[in-house]
Order: C-alpha cells, then sequence, then structure tokens
C-alpha cells in the first residue's frame, strides 16, 4: 500500500509593530476531543492552489482568513516544515487524500491599522477563527494541537530575531 503524501501547504506569522503575532482561534465543533480548549490558537495557513507560488498562497490565505492585506515582506522559512495528522483525523481531512501538511512558512509584518483585521467576513469568504488576539511568540507551541507543535517551534525558532518592536 502506497503512503499517503503531504499536501502543500503555506503558514502566516504576521507580526505586528511591537513584534507581537497574529493567532486566531479555530472555529471548531467544541464536542471535538482532539482540540482542547487551550490548544485552539493557530497562525493563518491553507493549500497552494495550482499554479500559485507559495507567496502568492499565503497572500491569498492572510486576505481569506483575517481581510488583510497591508503587510510588508520579513522573512521565508528555507526549508518546507510537514506534520502527521493523528490516525483518526486522518481518514476524515482532506477526504482521506493526505497525511499532513507539508508548509512553506512566511513572516510577515502587518502595516495597517487593526480595524483592517476582519474574521468574521473575511473578504467574503466562510470565517475560520472566532476570535483572535497578538501574542508573545514564545507562546505559540503552547497554544496549538500537539500535533502542530513541533512545526510551530521550529517556525519560532526560525524567525525569533523578528519578534522585536
Amino acid at each position: 500500500m502506497e503512503a499517503l503524501a503531504y499536501r502543500p501547504c503555506v503558514g502566516i506569522m504576521l507580526l505586528n509593530a511591537q513584534g507581537l503575532v497574529f493567532v486566531g482561534r479555530r472555529k471548531t465543533k467544541r464536542s471535538s476531543d482532539l482540540i482542547q480548549v487551550e490548544h485552539e490558537w493557530q497562525m493563518p495557513q491553507g493549500g497552494i492552489d495550482d499554479g500559485e507560488t507559495p507567496y502568492r498562497a499565503a497572500l491569498r490565505e492572510l486576505r481569506e482568513e483575517t481581510s488583510v492585506r497591508s503587510v510588508s515582506f520579513l522573512a521565508e522559512s528555507s526549508d518546507w516544515l510537514s506534520y502527521d495528522l493523528p490516525g483518526d483525523l486522518t481518514k476524515k481531512t482532506w477526504k482521506g487524500r493526505f497525511r499532513g501538511q507539508t508548509q512553506k512558512w512566511f513572516a510577515l509584518r502587518f502595516t495597517g491599522k487593526e480595524t483592517e483585521i476582519n474574521i468574521d467576513a473575511p473578504n467574503g469568504h466562510k470565517p475560520e477563527f472566532d476570535a483572535w488576539r497578538w501574542e508573545r511568540m514564545e507562546r505559540l507551541p503552547e497554544l496549538i494541537v500537539p500535533f502542530k507543535r513541533q512545526v510551530y517551534e521550529a517556525v519560532c525558532t526560525r524567525f525569533a530575531a523578528l519578534a522585536t518592536p
């Protein structure tokens, strides 16, 4: 039996002028025992469309999840970071076609006003977050679901120098 592939994806670390990172609380069914309340927070992320560069995908995903357009490029991860879904989620997620995601990460500086951030109706897309806040970078790994924690630790290490005002 052939192993499932990883879904190509991007992740966005959006930093404000104070060096804090945008995190959104995933809209989930609260009955899920896989995502505990303290692990519902994450940075924007999403799949790469056919023919789309990773950077263009990052800008699109950021708009689709937060409405944010006012950004400047800070950094790109030199490598792709991957995580596996827990076994019981593999069959339910992405129609069972992927074992997890491999992600190219981008650090972007938010240059707009906070009123630009709209998670309730982000550019006409279905909301993915039901709350958001600015958070210290070192706290990010403890806020994410455990199966993504290793990726968040790696992203924080790679972008640590950017968490300054």
